[in-house]
């Protein structure tokens, strides 16, 4: 039977990062990608463009996951032997007001998948990319076998969605590979995430777009930074050698306080800018440190993130001033 890759969420900042590594890893499987239709899509003012793979490589389909006989029909038409989950809602702060449409993206849109893999595709492996935001805030690094008890909206959704695959594998036999991932960032994110907003307006600041002040949130927080690249190539590793229903921190070990992240990428500019405190940008609840511990993965499957920091934020402010220009 030929290989059928899918990803879901592929025109997302994870999916389409990660739809790319796979085109360019060569290999003889068929690679499909699914997006939300366009009456689905939410109503945004902008989108940051992002990676794409070679369009000859890849079958684009639009499919609703909150749509079950949709989901059901894609998965039987398609028959996937390895599906990479990187559809849902994916911003914390915004969960708290809209806790509704998180909770129902992520968890109901992982059963209508489930479902769909048990019924036409038992023998998938189907990877989860979790968060690191089911944990209980501690004080130390997180290691995998640590208390469960997420403190946001978002943060509830991934532990649910973590959990219905684990159900998956106990009830059904499916192979559900789980990822704890920690904070990704990267080109192609939404400004709506701090590091991404930091550069865009720092890059709107250069081009004369916006006066030199730079709005920020929360800067005394600390927070466990990887690369996007090098956490897709994690998500790689895991669906080849990942041991199934055993979750796996993709973290780098390190923690930066989110002001040290602003005052190297204000380093790489020009422009003089202002500081200012902006309550909006606060989250009802923030963890002051969000740190992990990645010998399991490490150990088991032989990832390390590759890529430092100075180079992802350098990235990130270059993607923007190439964005901002256009």
């Amino acid at each position: 039977m030929p290989e059928t890759i899918l990803v879901t969420g592929a025109a997302g900042f994870v999916g389409s990062h990660l739809l790319t590594l796979l085109d360019r890893s060569g290999g003889t499987a068929a690679l499909a990608a699914w997006r939300r239709p366009e009456h689905g899509r939410p109503d945004t003012s902008f989108c940051p463009p992002r990676p794409t793979p070679d369009p000859t490589h890849v079958a684009w389909h639009e499919v609703d996951l909150l749509d079950r006989s949709a989901v059901a029909k894609a998965i039987a038409d398609l028959r996937p032997t390895q599906v990479y989950h990187c559809a849902g809602a994916a911003d914390v702060r915004s969960s708290w007001s809209n806790n509704y449409t998180t909770l129902r993206t992520n968890v109901l849109g992982t059963e209508h998948l489930i479902v769909a893999l048990r019924d036409h595709a038992a023998n998938a492996r189907l990877l989860i990319p979790g968060s690191a935001l089911v944990y209980r805030p501690l004080s130390t690094a997180v290691k995998e076998s640590d208390h469960l008890g997420p403190v946001s909206p978002y943060g509830l959704s991934k532990l649910a969605q973590e959990m219905l695959g684990l159900a998956a594998v106990r009830q059904n036999g499916l192979t559900v590979l789980v990822s704890r991932s920690f904070t990704h960032i990267g080109p192609g994110q939404s400004p709506a995430f701090a590091v991404s907003n930091f550069a865009h307006q720092i890059a709107r600041i250069e081009a004369g777009q916006a006066e030199p002040v730079l709005s920020v949130g929360n800067l005394e927080a600390r927070r466990d930074l990887t690369d996007v690249r090098d956490t897709i190539r994690a998500y790689q590793l895991l669906m080849s050698d990942g041991r199934t229903a055993r979750p796996y921190n993709v973290c780098t070990g390190t923690a930066h306080r989110v002001g040290e992240v602003l005052d190297r990428l204000l380093d790489g500019s020009t422009a003089d800018i202002t500081i200012r405190q902006d309550p909006s940008r606060a989250r009802p609840s923030d963890n002051p440190l969000l740190l992990g511990n990645p010998t399991r993965i490490s150990e088991e499957v032989g990832w390390l993130p590759k890529i430092p920091l100075a180079q992802t934020l350098s990235d990130i402010l270059n993607y923007w001033r190439s964005v901002i220009v256009r």
